[in-house]
């Protein structure tokens, strides 16, 4: 058994008693000891549920393929996501008590893609975020916009857009800040 699959089958028996947003502290509360991201992506088909952090510590292998799997999908050009991002993201999935996976609109984005979507719209920023790997656009059939945008606000970590138009909401680990309706 490789050191990962090691971890993996102890995280997923304490999963349960990670820590709840009530009784954490700090940084990210409701993240837990143990930190898991559940996505799946409605342009590629492809689907995740992992384990990315015990303990404090990352899990390289588990980090490596949340990298691949918020991937530019126009281009398949992939960058180090910011563990700071993913954090916010699990947290805020944690808060919301949700089993349900987050639906992965955008996540790296490269200058190309970028470019295109700034042509077609005004809400895409110059130095978007997602250039860098640092920022996420996610959907919650369950939850509604503000739902997620409260639970990711409650992180006070980063930048938390509400796109109720469009029924997504950006998450970043960027300055705190909040912004649409």
């Amino acid at each position: 058994m490789t050191r990962r699959g090691l971890l993996t089958a102890f995280a997923a028996t304490a999963v349960a008693a990670a820590p709840t947003f009530s009784n954490a502290a700090g940084f990210l509360r409701g993240g837990g000891d143990i930190r898991r991201i559940r996505m799946y992506s409605g342009r590629t088909g492809e689907r995740m549920d992992t384990i990315y952090w015990v303990e404090g510590k990352y899990i390289k292998d588990a980090v490596k393929e949340i990298n691949a799997f918020m991937r530019d999908w126009r281009t398949n050009d992939a960058i180090k996501i910011d563990t700071r991002t993913i954090d916010i993201m699990a947290a805020a999935h944690n808060l919301m008590d949700v089993h349900e996976p987050y639906m992965l609109l955008s996540g790296y984005r490269s200058p190309a893609t970028n470019a295109m979507l700034r042509s077609r719209s005004r809400g895409v920023a110059k130095n978007s975020l997602h250039m860098k790997g640092q920022a996420a656009d996610l959907r919650l059939a369950s939850r509604s916009v503000g739902q997620m945008a409260k639970a990711a606000s409650a992180c006070r970590a980063g930048g938390v857009g509400r796109y109720s138009g469009s029924n997504f909401v950006h998450m970043d680990c960027g300055p705190v800040r909040n912004w649409g309706r």
